[in-house]
């Protein structure tokens, strides 16, 4: 009985006017309402980026936008500075690989952001300016934490290198502070499934004036990311294929929501909720897995579990005993974390409900663990 508690990192729940939104009947996307649709979102999606510039939205997944930033603005054999953070790092460096680009991978605990110092050392030595661009998670859905894209756009800037700041805001955009045109960023990333409060489906790519000119001599293979042709046909409300013309009215529900709340206080209750989170993970006696007080997410709290406990048994007993889902731990730290998420369409009650069910679920599971946890959150919470 009771509705099921989604709380992975996404997706995450919609908010019902969303889903009706979505749920309204289709109509001609060569039409004259769709072009009024289109152009209304593609200014109302800006501010969300901060960015004054284009925004590309795709019918796609973030990955497809991964691809999108990459093929249209490098060339084969181009190099391509990334950073181990966690696990989509790792995957989004792999897609460049198999997209003929040279990737320098940095390695990196999982635990930490982007290591600023390495970047400056890296830069610094690149005195050919071989390194095409630098990509950067700004949010690690797989870990929990957040890189200080600021400051790596200081570092680029204080070495005055020219590569191309393409950066992934999948599970950051709607949830965390961001500043596509005030950090410098090339190519900012992003899906509709998290902060954005919708379902899997549409993916953007924000791009910079500098971008756009990268886009001029790049020759990996494009089609159907291709900014080119969509750009041409945004200006008059289109695209030059299919969209997705539900999640379209959905999106600017969403983005409606958003502006009437204001990003200043969407940013301040996710960080809200997150510093309740971790004040329940250590009154618990457990560790989250994030290491650097700056880079805690406002988006979810991953939780290191004990030695001997398998994490993803966890998982199941909370999910058959109080029908709740939580992220599983990816790659080298399946098994051995969980991750709450408290992003998107959420309140202090369901962040209660969560953190309770978690607590519970713990005991059953055979993990001890300190009682005072949820009263811990609900401290946070009380405080404001």
């Amino acid at each position: 009985m009771g509705r099921h508690f989604l709380q992975i990192p996404g997706p995450t729940n919609c908010p019902e006017q969303v889903l009706r939104a979505i749920a309204a009947p289709t109509i001609d996307h060569r039409g004259p309402e769709f072009a009024a649709l289109g152009t209304r979102l593609l200014e109302k999606i800006k501010p969300v980026f901060g960015t004054t510039n284009p925004v590309v939205i795709y019918p796609a997944s973030g990955t497809g936008a991964w691809e999108a930033a990459l093929v249209n603005t490098l060339s084969r054999g181009q190099k391509v500075l990334a950073f181990e953070t966690g696990h989509f790092a790792t995957l989004w460096q792999k897609m460049a690989l198999e997209l003929g680009l040279e990737v320098d991978l940095v390695p990196g605990d999982w635990r930490h952001g982007v290591d600023t110092a390495v970047l400056a050392e890296r830069l610094a030595a690149d005195t050919g300016h071989e390194i095409a661009a630098v990509c950067c998670v700004h949010n690690e859905t797989s870990t929990g934490v957040t890189s200080r894209i600021a400051d790596v756009r200081a570092a680029l800037d204080a070495a005055e290198h020219p590569a191309l700041l393409l950066v992934d805001t999948i599970s950051s955009l709607g949830s965390i502070d961001y500043r596509h045109d005030e950090w410098g960023v090339d190519v900012t990333v992003a899906g509709s499934q998290k902060g954005l409060m919708l379902p899997p489906g549409l993916s953007f790519n924000a791009v910079s004036d500098k971008a756009l000119a990268a886009y001029e001599t790049a020759d990996l293979p494009r089609s159907f990311w291709d900014w080119k042709p969509i750009l041409e046909a945004n200006t008059r409300g289109m695209w030059p294929y299919t969209p997705a013309t539900n999640l379209l009215y959905g999106l600017e529900v969403a983005l409606d929501m958003l502006a009437e709340e204001g990003m200043e206080q969407v940013f301040a209750r996710h960080q809200r909720w997150s510093r309740a989170t971790r004040a329940a993970v250590e009154a618990w006696g457990l560790e989250v897995l994030c290491l650097d007080e700056r880079e805690h997410s406002g988006s979810l709290t991953a939780v290191v579990v004990p030695d001997g406990v398998d994490a993803d048994a966890v998982r199941a007993t909370i999910l058959e005993r109080f029908d709740m889902s939580l992220g599983a731990g990816l790659g080298k730290l399946a098994g051995k974390i969980f991750r709450i998420g408290h992003l998107g369409h959420f309140e202090d009650l369901s962040l209660i409900g969560t953190l309770g069910g978690v607590q519970l679920g713990l005991g059953l599971a055979g993990v001890p663990v300190k009682p005072e946890g949820l009263q811990a959150a609900l401290d946070v919470l009380e405080r404001g």
